[in-house]
């Protein structure tokens, strides 16, 4: 039998897929009081999200009705329009290569 054949068969894996952490701003809203401020850190802290260290996306499923000043590395279209109906602030963190580029 060739060699080829007779060789384990493994996958490629891509070690530059950029990795999402995903939230919604249901959670957001139910685990957070009126003016705090949420970033990465502080949701991994919170048991939110497992790893800070992904880029984070908020997602806009849910309603916002207190005034957050919240920062992701991605906000969905409908998520931004409604952190700001309530009052609150949606910041873009940009990476260290991004803000070099």
């Amino acid at each position: 039998m060739p060699l080829q054949r007779r060789l384990p068969k493994r996958g490629f894996t891509n070690i530059f897929k950029k990795q999402w952490v995903e939230i919604s701003l249901a959670k957001i809203e139910e685990n957070f009081d009126a003016g705090d401020d949420v970033n990465p850190e502080v949701l991994h802290h919170r048991g939110l999200i497992k790893k800070a260290k992904h880029d984070l996306v908020i997602l806009g499923n849910g309603d916002v009705t207190k005034k957050l000043n919240i920062s992701a590395h991605r906000f969905t279209k409908s998520a931004k329009e409604k952190i700001e109906k309530a009052g609150g602030t949606a910041t873009e963190i940009k990476k260290a290569a991004e803000a070099a580029a």
